[in-house]
C-alpha cells in the first residue's frame, strides 16, 4: 500500500474517529466509536448517492408575461433560484468561506483542525459549544435534508444527530471533493442554503433582503448574510432579532479581516453602517399578482389549470404543482399585458367592477391557440364580497375560461357557425337556398313557448327577415328559421359533433348529456342554447380564420426547466379540425355579419354592420343572443386574431342583460381588434373555392 494511500486511510479513520467523540460529547467506548468509523469509513466512494452529485434542490418556478421579462407572479413551495457562483459578488463568496469554513480551500472536504479544537472545547466544556462541520459537510447535510423525495421521516433520520451520521456525512463531503472543484461545491452551497425570512439561496436571500441580484451585495450586506446561515429562525432581522444579526454581521467582518481577505479599514467602515435592508417578497400564487396588475389573476389561474392538465408534469393533479412549485421553470406566458390593459379598459367601460353583471372577454391567436388577453371586470381575489353577492366584486372563479362553479352563458346564434360548417362539410355550397318563413315547424320534439304541438318551432327576430336566403344572408342576418331548416337537412347529431370537434366544451351536465345521448334531437343547438364561454368560442371562431385549423388553447410561449432546456408542453397542440376550403367559406359567410363584403359580393346586411368601419381592415365574426336577451355575445376574428366577448350574470341567467348591452360589445370588441393588429400589417382571408360557394358536392372532407 502507498504512503499516500496510507496517510489517506490514516486521515479519514482518525476523522470519523474524532468527529464521533465531538458530537457524542461524552466520550464513547473506544471499541463502539471505532467499529462504527472503520464500518461506516470503509465503503467504496463509489456508493456517494446521486442525490449529492446532481441535488433535487426545489427551485421557485416564474411566469413572465410574453415579453419574457415583466413577473406576472412565481410559484414555490421555498423561494430558491439557482444562480451561477459568477453571478455571486466575491465578498459575499468570501464572507460565507469566514463565516463557515475559514479553512475550506485547504482540506478535503473534512477539517481534522477543526475536528480537534471541537472536541477539546466540548469536552472541556461538557456540552457542544462548537461544531465540526465544514462547508462541505454543511452542503451534503443541507442536501439529504431537502431531498424531495424522501419522506419527511427519511429527512429526519438522514440528518439526526448520531455519531454513525456523523461519519458518513463525513465520508460523503470527502468523496464529493473528489468529484466536484471548491468552486462548484461552493456555488451549490450557496445555492441550497437557508438564509431566513423565507430565502433560500443567495439569489432569494439578497432579494429578500435588500431588493438587489447577489453580484451587487456590499460588504456589509454579504456579511449580514453570511452570518445568518448559523441561525437563520433566530437572527432574521425581519422578523427576529436585528441586534443578533448585526453581532453576527461583525463576527464575520472579523474573520474576514483575519483571514486577510478584507483590510480592517473596510471592516470599520462596514461595522459602522446601519442596518439598511430594503426587503422584498417574492410573490407566490396567482393572488399575489402585482396589485396595479390584478386583471391579470384570471390569466394566472387558468394558466394553474392549464398546467395542472399536462401529463409531462406528473400524474396525477398533486404531482404536477409540486412539479411547478419546485422544478425551477422559466415560464413566458401569451399575456401580452398591453392586449390586456385595452381588453380591460373595454370591458370597464361597459360594466363596473360593482355591477352584478359581467362581460368575460378572450383574446385569442388563430394556429397557435396563444391567449393574449382574458379580461373582465371583477377584482381577482379571495376578499368577502357583500351578501348575495357571490361573484361580484371580487372572485377568483374563472368566468373566462369555465370550470370549477362556471359552467359558461348562451351565446345565442354565434353557434350558427357550427351547422354552417357541418352543412359545407356535407357538400352543401355557401349558395343553398332557402325560403325562410316567419316561423317553421321542425320534426325535433320540444316542449314550452318554442313548441308547436310538441315540435320545436323557432322564429325569426323580426318579419323582415321572412324570404330566400344562402347561407351569405341567412348568417350576416341570423335567420333563424334557415338554420333550423338546415340543421334538419345536415343533422343535429353533425352540428353537435362539429362543436366539440372546435373545441366547445360541455360544462354543464345536462348538456353533457343531451350531446352524448340526444344529440339527434337537439335542433336547437344551432340556436345556442348550450352554455358556453368566450376562451372556447374566441377558441372555435379563430378555427375558422385559420382555415380549419383549431389549436387547443394555450397560455404560454415557452417554458424552461432549472437547466435551460426547452419543454415541449409548451409548443402550440393543433390540428386539421375542418378541411381548408370548409373553413374559408365560413369565412367568407361571416364577413356579413360585421359589414364587411365577401369574396363574391353576395352579402347582403348584418347584425354589426358598423365593425368593418371601425376596424378598417377585413374582419368577419358574428352576434348572438339568448332568448329573452339574457345574454348577448360578439365574437369577431381577423386572419391574426379572435376575439368573443359574453355579457351576462354569472350568478342568475335569468337576470336578462338586454339587447341594448350588444351595441357597447360590438364596439369594445372592435376596440381590442384594432389595438392589438395597431402594428399588424392588413391581411385579407383567403377566398373559397367556386366549387365550395356554388356548386353542391358529396362530402368536402381531407387535409
Amino acid at each position: 500500500m502507498t504512503r499516500a494511500r496510507l496517510d489517506k486511510l490514516f486521515t479519514v479513520l482518525i476523522a470519523g474517529v474524532l468527529a464521533g467523540l465531538a458530537l457524542a460529547v461524552a466520550a464513547l467506548p473506544a471499541a463502539l466509536v471505532f467499529g462504527i468509523g472503520f464500518s461506516a469509513l470503509a465503503a467504496p466512494y463509489s456508493e456517494l448517492p446521486n442525490t449529492l452529485r446532481t441535488p433535487p434542490t426545489p427551485q421557485r418556478s416564474n411566469l413572465y408575461a410574453n415579453d419574457g421579462t415583466t413577473l406576472i407572479t412565481s410559484f414555490y413551495q421555498e423561494d430558491r433560484v439557482d444562480v451561477p457562483l459568477a453571478d455571486v459578488a466575491p465578498v459575499m463568496r468570501q464572507a460565507v468561506i469566514a463565516a463557515e469554513d475559514t479553512r475550506f480551500h485547504e482540506h478535503s472536504g473534512v477539517d481534522l483542525r477543526g475536528v480537534v479544537r471541537a472536541f477539546t472545547v466540548n469536552r472541556g466544556a461538557g456540552e457542544t459549544r462548537q461544531g465540526a462541520s465544514t462547508l462541505t459537510m454543511q452542503y451534503v447535510r443541507n442536501v439529504l435534508s431537502n431531498d424531495p423525495r424522501l419522506s419527511e421521516r427519511q429527512r429526519a433520520a438522514a440528518t439526526e444527530l448520531t455519531t454513525a451520521r456523523k461519519i458518513q456525512e463525513m465520508r460523503y463531503a470527502l468523496a464529493l471533493e473528489r468529484e466536484l472543484t471548491k468552486d462548484e461545491i461552493l456555488a451549490r452551497y450557496l445555492n441550497i442554503a437557508y438564509f431566513g425570512a423565507g430565502a433560500y439561496g443567495v439569489a432569494a436571500a439578497s432579494r429578500r433582503y435588500f431588493s438587489k441580484p447577489p453580484a451587487e451585495l456590499t460588504l456589509a450586506e454579504a456579511a449580514l448574510l453570511a452570518g445568518l446561515v448559523r441561525s437563520p429562525h433566530t437572527d432574521d432581522p425581519i422578523n427576529g432579532d436585528a441586534d443578533a444579526a448585526l453581532a453576527r454581521r461583525a463576527y464575520v467582518l472579523d474573520r474576514l479581516v483575519e483571514s486577510g481577505q478584507v483590510p480592517a479599514e473596510a471592516a470599520d467602515r462596514a461595522r459602522a453602517e446601519q442596518l439598511k435592508l430594503r426587503p422584498s417578497q417574492t410573490p407566490n400564487d396567482c393572488t399575489a399578482v402585482p396589485a396595479e396588475h390584478n386583471d391579470w389573476g384570471l390569466f394566472c389561474d387558468w394558466f394553474t389549470r392549464w398546467w395542472n392538465a399536462q401529463p409531462a408534469f406528473g400524474a396525477t393533479v398533486d404531482e404536477r404543482q409540486l412539479t411547478l412549485r419546485r422544478g425551477g421553470f422559466s415560464i413566458v406566458s401569451s399575456l401580452d399585458p398591453a392586449v390586456q390593459r385595452a381588453t380591460t379598459e373595454q370591458v370597464r367601460r361597459i360594466y363596473s367592477v360593482d355591477d352584478r353583471r359581467a362581460a368575460p372577454t378572450a383574446v385569442v391567436q388563430p394556429g397557435t391557440g396563444r391567449v393574449l388577453a382574458m379580461a373582465v371586470n371583477r377584482n381577482y381575489g379571495v376578499a368577502a364580497n357583500p351578501a348575495g353577492q357571490k361573484n361580484h366584486p371580487n372572485t377568483v372563479n374563472q368566468l373566462v375560461a369555465g370550470g370549477g362553479a362556471i359552467e359558461g352563458y348562451q351565446a345565442g346564434s354565434t353557434f350558427k357557425v357550427f351547422t354552417m360548417l357541418a352543412a359545407l362539410e356535407s357538400g352543401l355550397p355557401l349558395s343553398t337556398e332557402f325560403d325562410a318563413p316567419e316561423r317553421i315547424v321542425t320534426d325535433y320534439s320540444a316542449s314550452g313557448a318554442a313548441s308547436c304541438d310538441g315540435y320545436w318551432c323557432p322564429r325569426n327576430a323580426t318579419d323582415l327577415m321572412d324570404g330566400r336566403h344562402t347561407m351569405w344572408t341567412a348568417f350576416g342576418e341570423s335567420v333563424n328559421t334557415y338554420f333550423a331548416w338546415l340543421t334538419e337537412r345536415v343533422g343535429a347529431d353533425r352540428v353537435v359533433e362539429m362543436a366539440e370537434r372546435l373545441g366547445i366544451v360541455f360544462r354543464s351536465a345536462d348538456d353533457a348529456r343531451l350531446a352524448r345521448h340526444g344529440a339527434r334531437e337537439w335542433g336547437p343547438f344551432t340556436l345556442g342554447v348550450s352554455a358556453t364561454t368566450p376562451l372556447d368560442l374566441a377558441g372555435a371562431y379563430a378555427a375558422v380564420a385559420a382555415e380549419g385549423s383549431w389549436c387547443a388553447p394555450l397560455p404560454v410561449v415557452s417554458i424552461a426547466d432549472a437547466a435551460g432546456r426547452p419543454v415541449a408542453a409548451a409548443r402550440p397542440h393543433c390540428r386539421q379540425a375542418v378541411d381548408a376550403d370548409v373553413a374559408r367559406a365560413a369565412a367568407d359567410a361571416a364577413r356579413c355579419a360585421v359589414g364587411d363584403q365577401s369574396m363574391y359580393r353576395e352579402c347582403d346586411g348584418g347584425t354589426a354592420e358598423g365593425l368593418r368601419r371601425q376596424l378598417g381592415r377585413p374582419v368577419a365574426g358574428k352576434t348572438g343572443s339568448s332568448d329573452g336577451y339574457a345574454t348577448e355575445t360578439v365574437v369577431a376574428f381577423t386572419p391574426q386574431l379572435a376575439v368573443a366577448s359574453i355579457a351576462a350574470n354569472p350568478d342568475d341567467p335569468r337576470d336578462a342583460v338586454g339587447q341594448r348591452v350588444q351595441a357597447q360589445l360590438v364596439e369594445a370588441v372592435g376596440e381590442v381588434l384594432a389595438f392589438a393588429l395597431r402594428d399588424e400589417p392588413v391581411r385579407d382571408f383567403v377566398p373559397p373555392s367556386e366549387t365550395t360557394a356554388f356548386r353542391l358536392t358529396g362530402a368536402r372532407a381531407g387535409n
